[in-house]
């Protein structure tokens, strides 16, 4: 039996994981990092976001960990590492489908299915899809390369929480290891490792239905054909999250560029029970023989890896943080990818707890760890009710799209302000401790599927943070990222046309 102790251990591999062990070793702090399995492996949660490559950015900034800036952006992380797959995210993109009907031909019928909204100009500056196998793998090489103590195939069995820290008991090879550490953090996903040994109470997630998913990746799989599209959209559909939602359920297809595609459908139960979700390929082939668009573009396509069926997706942990211990939002809760709010939920937690750590071991620690969970727990919750509000009007798409402008306005507002070096105008994720627009979110999310009042609702919430164009009606269903939008809403963040036009040049846009 072998010992060992650090001042911080963490669980599980992920980007997260070992992102938060760096982030640890640039601060001074010795860190062990273990994991289950071994790298590269298959994980799932691709779509990166505006919100989310900031906050990446700025972690890298603050935490001298420059190796992994360039990840922030299509056009650096092609040039800086073009030796990782990753997928070209020019926005979001959505189109309504309905059980057993083709999609139509008439131009204007189309147009009233669909829902485009950019999220950068141009490629260059454009958000990314996650390779995970392969960009989890080079973080963890950059971890070890700081210092970080990397032990993969190792199973922690037992954690003890003890007066002066953690003691873990781990096998590897069916040899036993003790590891004691100061503080413990739990990356391993929702229902993880803490979860289980230290039988941590579930919650119900409020508001949210129960679903199930099932998901792979693909080779070979076809382009949509042109009659989704008619006439010059804001960017390729294609370069995008893109969204094919129908009543109950919704299913992504993230394209990489090493030949592979990320695709998956959530459902909620009643929905995956018909379809047989849970009989893995022959519930996806009775997805697609209801799906007559979606069967097209599948027909060529062969799965790359087994078929995985998730049971139950939502997930909230009713305990955050103990005495020594804390788990990232990642283990504490997951709603749905819907919205993509992943990534930017498990960055900002990175951030927080990045902060925190240069408090360990001072008394502050345990007030900033309250802080923490409150914080974890507030912004789950807000994106639970957002993205459960979105399911319910699936089946309505113009409430759908009208509801899903709380999302965009409140993510382009928040990293506008934050661009800028004004964080506190957008306090929480979705603006969620705005005094202003948090409350009236809540009450948008509360409303019953079909209320008359939601679309006044939503346009009166905006209206005082749009700063992308989002309350121009007009360019319904195509909202593209401009520029000049930010220019003319430079008054909503406080700034003037001149600080704007700086902040653009400093992100790669300079539009003279």
């Amino acid at each position: 039996m072998k010992e060992a102790h650090f001042q911080l251990a963490i669980i599980g591999s992920g980007f997260a994981g070992s992102l938060l062990a760096m982030a640890a070793r640039r601060l001074g702090f010795s860190v062990t990092l273990l994991e289950r399995g071994h790298h590269p492996r298959f994980v799932i949660g691709e779509s990166s976001t505006p919100l989310a490559n900031l906050l990446l950015e700025e972690i890298a900034d603050e935490f001298d960990l420059p190796e992994i800036r360039g990840f922030s952006k299509w056009g650096a992380w092609r040039r800086e590492h073009p030796d990782i797959a990753c997928g070209l995210k020019r926005g979001f993109t959505f189109y309504q489908h309905e059980f057993g009907r083709a999609f139509p031909r008439d131009p204007d019928a189309v147009m009233r299915r669909q829902l485009m909204v950019g999220a950068s100009p141009n490629e260059t500056v454009a958000d990314t899809h996650w390779y995970r196998p392969e960009l989890d793998h080079y973080f963890v090489r950059q971890a070890q390369a700081l210092g970080v103590d990397y032990r993969d195939e190792t199973a922690v069995e037992q954690v003890e929480d003890a007066a002066e820290g953690v003691r873990l008991t781990a096998t590897r090879d069916g040899r036993t290891t003790n590891v004691t550490a100061d503080f413990l953090i739990d990356a391993s996903g929702p229902r993880g490792c803490l979860h289980r040994l230290l039988r941590l109470p579930e919650k119900k997630v409020e508001g949210f239905p129960t679903t199930q998913a099932l998901f792979t990746h693909f080779a070979g799989i076809a382009t949509l054909p042109d009659y989704f599209h008619p006439g010059q959209p804001p960017y390729p559909p294609e370069q995008a999250a893109v969204h094919h939602v129908f009543e109950g359920g919704w299913a992504w297809v993230l394209k990489f560029n090493n030949g592979l595609t990320s695709a998956g459908v959530v459902a909620i139960d009643p929905v995956a029970e018909r379809l047989g979700l849970r009989d893995g390929e022959s519930g996806w082939r009775r997805f697609l023989g209801e799906m007559p668009e979606l069967a097209k573009m599948f027909g060529p396509a062969r799965a790359t890896l087994p078929f995985i069926w998730q049971p139950r997706v939502a997930f909230q942990s009713a305990a955050i943080a103990g005495r020594h211990w804390a788990l990232l939002p990642s283990a504490a809760g997951v709603v749905d990818p819907l919205l993509s709010t992943g990534f930017p939920l498990t960055l900002l937690g990175v951030q927080r707890m990045a902060r925190l750590l240069r408090n360990l071991g001072r008394p502050e620690f345990s007030t900033g760890l309250d802080d923490y969970a409150r914080a974890t727990t507030r912004e789950f919750e807000t994106t639970a009710r957002l993205v459960g509000a979105l399911y319910a009007r699936l089946g309505r798409f113009e409430q759908f799209k009208d509801l899903s402008l709380l999302y965009f306005t409140a993510a382009s507002f928040a990293e506008t302000a934050r661009r800028l070096g004004k964080p506190e105008l957008a306090p929480g994720f979705l603006l969620c401790n705005h005094p202003d627009f948090g409350p009236r979110l809540q009450a948008l999310c509360r409303l019953a599927a079909g209320d008359p009042r939601q679309a006044a609702g939503v346009r009166t919430a905006i209206s005082g943070f749009d700063v992308a164009g989002l309350t121009d009606f007009t360019r319904d269903p195509w909202y593209p990222a401009q520029a000049a939008d930010l220019r003319r809403n430079a008054a909503k963040v406080g700034a003037t046309d001149a600080e704007v036009v700086a902040m653009l040049a400093r992100c790669g846009l300079n539009i003279g």
